[in-house]
């Protein structure tokens, strides 16, 4: 399928909120590429690390009590640090090793044909109002997968918008800020309420050592968020980033592309389903039954478990059997060697990313290394609790420090092992609650995810972006982004407030007040 031309429909009157954003776009695109920038962040980095280890910066980890230093990065010892470490930097990048397993699944989806007749078939089926809602859902649910979410919604949120005869670029920024931006809402818990939870539970034993945290403590208010979250991106969407965005030709050819599902494909779907639907038992039955070979040997949890641990192969298999199935079935595979010239078909868009993940890889381990990121949130934190304001702005002003610590440190569970045992006593002395505080930081962690370049995942966006316009930049990136963080920054403070005046329980057995 030919891809068709997009312009921007520039009769259309923009309103002030839009010339805000075409300003941003504007002042964002005079930014060089973000792999110069990524350099100049480097050298800003090394050079700011030489002037605090100068100048004596430090301060102590509320947690260990450990003096934590500048460290020069531009001294011999950092040097020397640089150059012997800069290969495992990029070979232990997470998101390196975790963006090529997953692409090679979802790679041979799309070069098989996969991934446009499931698409074609579901837009068949489902009706186009609910096809945005429904892709928004699955985002936001797709936490549970840990980051693969990242890699695998906006790719396919544009294939389906394109298909639709909507901008593919707006299907790919919806997914990618329901999971970025929502990233602490979801219907169903994850890995990252126990990590968030246990890290509450160290703060709380400061003040209360018999506190025991529940990781659903913040549950009904994520839910509450994710129910929230859902036409508000539907809405930012539609209302906002689609019109600006504007049109784009070819909508008919597509139309006609759609309602022609070959026999072939069909029986490539029929086979895809027979392998995927093999795939799921097998995992269900080594997953459901107590003592399952893939949950925790010592609790039976699966919350903390091998599965959660292998998630990411498991969902290669589970986009690599079925695409193999649907290869053979529709007649696009047949022999070994066309496995191979897919798989290596779908690698070879990568390269781009690769050389990208190689500079952010040595941009955060010189950030960390540095000890700038640990020194300027704790000072942070040490300044709101000096300033005197309590309440709810204490809250807000919370949410709001949080997010902005977001541009320096995007880890979520990084940001909180080190804000935890200043907040979460703090809080608790004025009577909230660890829950309300926790809630508090996740809405802050989220809600910048959307546009800070420190998200590792940032960069990925950029390189799925320039297949649908080349020469789409970083400015324009942000832009098109930046409508998602500040809708869901206020209406999540938003109904933060409403829990707080109504005081409703955020999850099983926690409040937001000390009972």
């Amino acid at each position: 399928m030919s891809l068709p031309e997009i312009h921007v429909d520039k009769s259309r009157k923009k309103g002030p909120f839009v010339k805000f954003l075409d300003r941003v776009e504007k002042y964002g695109n005079k930014l060089p590429d973000v792999l110069t920038l990524f350099l100049l962040i480097i050298i800003a980095v090394l050079l700011l690390s030489s002037i605090a280890a100068s100048l004596g910066w430090s301060t102590v980890n509320p947690t260990t009590n450990e003096k934590i230093v500048a460290v020069n990065l531009l001294s011999s010892e950092g040097i020397i640090k640089i150059l012997t470490e800069m290969v495992t930097n990029f070979t232990s990048f997470p998101p390196l090793g975790l963006v090529l397993s997953v692409m090679l699944g979802v790679g041979i989806a799309e070069t098989t044909g996969l991934i446009s007749a499931a698409m074609k078939k579901t837009v068949l089926l489902s009706p186009k109002p609910l096809i945005l809602p429904i892709i928004v859902l699955v985002s936001l649910l797709g936490h549970v997968a840990a980051d693969a979410a990242f890699i695998v919604m906006p790719p396919i949120a544009a294939m389906v918008f394109i298909m639709i005869g909507r901008h593919p670029i707006a299907g790919l920024a919806a997914a990618y800020a329901a999971v970025a931006g929502g990233f602490s809402a979801n219907l169903l818990l994850s890995v990252v309420d126990v990590l968030l939870a246990s890290f509450t539970e160290t703060g709380a034993k400061f003040i209360d050592p018999n506190f025991v945290a529940n990781p659903a403590m913040n549950y009904y208010f994520m839910a509450a968020s994710t129910i929230m979250l859902i036409p508000l991106t539907v809405y930012v969407t539609s209302k906002i980033v689609e019109p600006r965005l504007g049109s784009y030709s070819g909508s008919v050819e597509i139309q006609a592309e759609i309602e022609d599902i070959t026999k072939e494909e069909k029986r490539g779907l029929l086979w895809a389903g027979i392998a995927l639907l093999i795939c799921v038992v097998i995992l269900l039955i080594l997953t459901l039954p107590s003592g399952a070979f893939l949950r925790d040997p010592k609790t039976d949890s699966l919350l903390v478990s091998p599965l959660m641990k292998g998630l990411v192969p498991i969902m290669l298999f589970l986009f690599l059997i079925p695409s193999i199935a649907y290869g053979v079935g529709a007649k696009v595979i047949r022999s070994d060697k066309d496995i191979a010239e897919h798989l290596t078909k779908s690698m070879s868009g990568m390269g781009y990313y690769i050389v990208l993940a190689f500079v952010a890889a040595q941009m955060i381990a010189y950030f960390n290394w540095s000890n700038l990121g640990p020194i300027v949130a704790i000072k942070g934190a040490e300044f709101l609790k000096e300033i005197g304001i309590t309440g709810l702005s204490l809250l807000i002003l919370f949410i709001l420090f949080v997010a902005v610590i977001d541009f320096v440190i995007a880890s979520t569970s990084a940001k909180w092992a080190i804000l935890a045992p200043v907040f979460v006593p703090m809080f608790l002395i004025l009577g909230y609650s660890p829950a309300f505080t926790q809630a508090a930081y996740r809405i802050g962690d989220s809600i910048v995810n959307t546009i800070t370049p420190m998200m590792p995942y940032f960069a990925i966006l950029l390189t799925f972006a320039k297949k649908y316009n080349k020469d789409i930049q970083i400015g324009t990136l942000i832009s098109i982004l930046l409508p998602y963080t500040l809708f869901y920054g206020i209406f999540w403070i938003g109904l933060f407030a409403i829990w707080y005046f109504l005081g409703l329980p955020l999850g099983p057995g926690n409040y937001i007040h000390v009972q």
